[in-house]
């Protein structure tokens, strides 16, 4: 049976506060990211169901979502969840603030996390080697498909996965995701929630609407809405 996933996007970062900080580069969060971790941990606690266990977390390699996962879900984390940085979960766009920073730098920054199994391409979205990131509708809904087809043959009870709102939205489940905001899905047969292709995800009653923490929007969107053909 596959597991119950947590989609959790990352908490609010530097390039949140405005288009002039998209130049910078993979930012960090802000003060207020890391007040809404605390408050994204304690819900988290209290609110998902004692008789599931989550066994895995799951991280874009970004800053901002390691960030949040070794903040929000440090109580994870200390009781022995694993952590898997995975590149397929990182933001859509090639811009400065959703460019990834390489390996060695990451291993150096948080050693906590192993980084051995990232995509050595990663941070690349543009050239030859990177064209599985690149910015293109084909790419990111086939990146999507392929991220959600490894969680359906996972063996967890109930996997957390720490992304970005373009990229969930666009690729993996048509909703948005507010600042250190998160919904829960279940796999199931057919079509599931909205309009998709593949593998059906419905989502709890739970989160549905404004998702868990009610920052969310509620709008339902078709995947692949708002990316370039090329």
């Amino acid at each position: 049976m596959p597991p119950t996933i947590v989609f959790i996007r990352h908490a609010q970062a530097v390039h949140n506060l405005g288009k002039a900080n998209h130049v910078l580069h993979d930012p960090n969060l802000t003060d207020l990211g890391r007040q809404q971790c605390l408050e994204l941990r304690e819900h988290l606690q209290t609110h998902l169901p004692a008789d599931r266990k989550i066994q895995l977390i799951i991280t874009s390699p970004m800053r901002r979502a390691i960030q949040t996962t070794l903040i929000a879900l440090d109580w994870l984390i200390d009781s022995g969840v694993p952590v898997i940085p995975d590149a397929r979960w990182q933001e859509n766009y090639p811009k400065p603030c959703d460019t990834g920073t390489p390996a060695p730098t990451l291993a150096t920054e948080f050693p906590q996390l192993d980084f051995s199994t990232l995509d050595p391409v990663y941070p690349d979205k543009t050239s030859p080697a990177g064209a599985a990131y690149h910015f293109s509708k084909t790419a990111v809904l086939a990146r999507g498909q392929a991220a959600l087809a490894d969680l359906y043959a996972r063996p967890e009870d109930v996997v957390v996965v720490m992304s970005h709102s373009g990229f969930l939205r666009t690729a993996v489940v048509g909703r948005w995701f507010g600042n250190a905001d998160y919904r829960v899905f279940d796999f199931v047969e057919g079509d599931g929630d909205g309009d998709r292709e593949g593998l059906g995800l419905v989502e709890w009653e739970l989160t549905r609407g404004k998702g868990g923490m009610g920052g969310s929007k509620g709008e339902v969107v078709a995947l692949g809405e708002g990316l370039p053909e090329e």
